[in-house]
């Protein structure tokens, strides 16, 4: 279950155990009004366990969003190595910071 929380002005999401096909629309939607309201976001992936790659389009489309459209910024917390080695190969990286766990 995706959390939305305002803490000294930023926007924290915070994560469930999945983002894949099944759920990855659901995520974004849920996530959408927080883009409407902030641009200064935190995904917190503490219990992200697996994500597919409608996980890391749903963060692609976040982060063109809240970086390229709003002037925002945007990171990544609590990564697991797995998903942390995803992020770099596909470049995300390169582009927002993104903090291992």
């Amino acid at each position: 279950m995706t959390q939305i929380i305002k803490e000294d002005g930023k926007t924290v999401i915070k994560t469930g155990t999945r983002i894949d096909t099944l759920n990855a629309a659901q995520f974004e939607s849920e996530i959408q009004p927080a883009l409407e309201q902030g641009v200064n976001l935190e995904i917190d992936c503490t219990d992200l366990a697996y994500m597919a790659s409608s996980g890391l389009r749903v963060f692609q489309s976040t982060m063109r969003t809240v970086v390229r459209t709003l002037g925002g910024q945007m990171k990544l917390t609590h990564v697991n190595d797995d998903i942390f080695e995803i992020l770099k190969m596909t470049g995300f990286t390169r582009h927002i910071t993104v903090e291992r766990a």
